[in-house]
């Protein structure tokens, strides 16, 4: 039985567009980023509420165990999750998005035998197939379920180009015959695809692949849009589409690469990754209490958060130590790269959690012009983002990519848990610089060691 007219469904799938709207607003900032996300969650639940009302829905027990059992699983989910593993869950929630519209389209192909329509059914179900496979490939690379270097073998741009050519021919004939056949293998090649398209890519290329992959979920659910002839699947599909696609252009820009770059030079074996060999070059470690002298003593402190303080969970401990500092009369502020942890916002996040003052966070390119009056860089668990290699090393994976100028301060002090190379896998020669010094063991132990020296002063 329908509650609603279609007078109110409109009026409310409009209210829920507005609060998808208003939800991306407000994920642009910091400050307003709770609410964002509580707005977006409004805008899902009036959305999910409409459909029930405004429809008659059959199999309705069906639909609500189901709505249950996923509810069972990712609630506890993203509770658990930590912050390090944050582009995994973003991974898995594009690859069931694009899951989910691509068997939507499998369902509804058989409903019209409008051309128009079938042509809409199968860009579905093959971005949809494609965003699925693609997105497991980079949630086990990112949990190191498997290499998270590229995978190559002979013959593989051949392999791509036939699976790709062998997709638009399936494709074909699904709109021709509507066969069912040719749907099961276009949805089979359509995963090939996604495969394919991601085994090459290592490195800190993963993490944009899963932001051009939301892009891909986006552009599904629009099109799932069209098949169903829903309004609202439509204008959410475009929103996830259009700002994946943003935030995959200021990935690549962030590393200094060009988009057609990361899409197109994985047939060729292009990667961030580099070697993972250590280097038994010799290094000047120090110690925390001398770390707290040059800290304590210092007048301005840069503070450069990476994945490995993320790891460690350290960022409690820093905001007490940068809060330590300040009260000894340092001018302390955290300088932050756009693609520092694994995704951008990445280590904002981590620290706004620690209560860490926004105006403290420098972006990269208000952080540069300060280095050189810097007393002391304190780098904790960044390696890629802070390496001239991007700027001196033609030829390297990172070369281009615009870094965090540490090197041009008076001292560095890098915490690192080994000398093993950064997510790209290559050596940084900042660490045999004279006037750097490594204080090993993990983040948040040295911190912490760091901060009661601090104390003691």
């Amino acid at each position: 039985m329908k509650l609603l007219s279609p007078e109110w469904t409109a009026l409310l799938y409009l209210v829920a567009a507005v609060c998808f709207i208003l939800a991306l607003k407000g994920l642009s900032s910091p400050k307003h980023a709770r609410r964002g996300n509580l707005i977006g969650a409004t805008g899902a639940l009036i959305a999910i509420v409409t459909v029930f009302l405004s429809i008659h829905v059959e199999n309705f027990l069906l639909i609500i165990a189901a709505i249950a059992v996923g509810t069972a699983i990712a609630v506890p989910i993203a509770r658990k999750v930590q912050m390090t593993q944050m582009p995994q869950l973003v991974g898995g929630f594009n690859g069931v998005g694009g899951g989910a519209a691509a068997l939507v389209a499998v369902l509804e192909l058989g409903q019209h035998e409008d051309i128009g329509f079938r042509i809409a059914v199968v860009f579905t179900m093959l971005i949809g197939a494609i965003s699925f496979s693609g997105s497991a490939i980079t949630v086990l690379k990112l949990q190191e379920l498997m290499t998270t270097r590229p995978v190559l073998f002979p013959g593989l741009r051949w392999i791509m180009s036939l699976a790709v050519l062998a997709s638009i021919v399936s494709g074909v004939f699904v709109v021709i015959s509507g066969n069912w056949v040719w749907a099961v293998a276009l949805l089979v090649l359509g995963l090939i695809v996604g495969v394919l398209l991601v085994l090459p890519v290592g490195g800190a290329d993963v993490p944009i692949v899963i932001s051009l992959l939301n892009a891909f979920t986006g552009i599904a659910v629009a099109a799932s849009g069209i098949v169903l002839g829903n309004v609202l699947l439509l204008v959410a599909g475009t929103l996830v589409g259009a700002s994946g696609t943003i935030l995959t252009m200021a990935m690549a820009k962030a590393m200094g690469r060009g988009v057609t770059g990361i899409l197109f030079g994985a047939f060729k074996g292009g990667s961030t990754a580099g070697s993972t060999t250590v280097s038994d070059r010799p290094v000047r470690s120090s110690t925390p209490e001398d770390v707290a002298v040059q800290l304590g003593y210092a007048q301005n402190v840069v503070i450069v958060p990476g994945y490995g303080l993320a790891v460690a969970q350290g960022q409690h401990t820093i905001a007490e130590l940068a809060t330590t500092l300040e009260e000894r009369g340092v001018h302390v502020v955290f300088g932050i790269h756009p693609v520092a942890g694994r995704m951008p916002g990445h280590m904002n996040v981590l620290l706004a959690e620690a209560n860490v003052p926004y105006e403290s966070l420098k972006e990269l390119d208000e952080v540069n012009s300060e280095f050189k009056s810097t007393d002391v860089v304190l780098v904790v668990g960044a390696n890629d983002v802070v390496n001239p290699a991007a700027k001196s090393t033609p030829g390297s994976p990172i070369y281009g990519m615009p870094i965090l100028e540490v090197g041009d301060a008076n001292q560095i002090v890098f915490l690192k848990r080994s000398m093993r190379p950064g997510f790209a896998g290559i050596e940084n020669e900042l660490l045999y610089d004279p006037k750097t010094e490594l204080l090993f063991g993990d983040a948040k132990d040295s911190l912490g060691a760091v901060l009661a020296a601090v104390k003691a002063l």
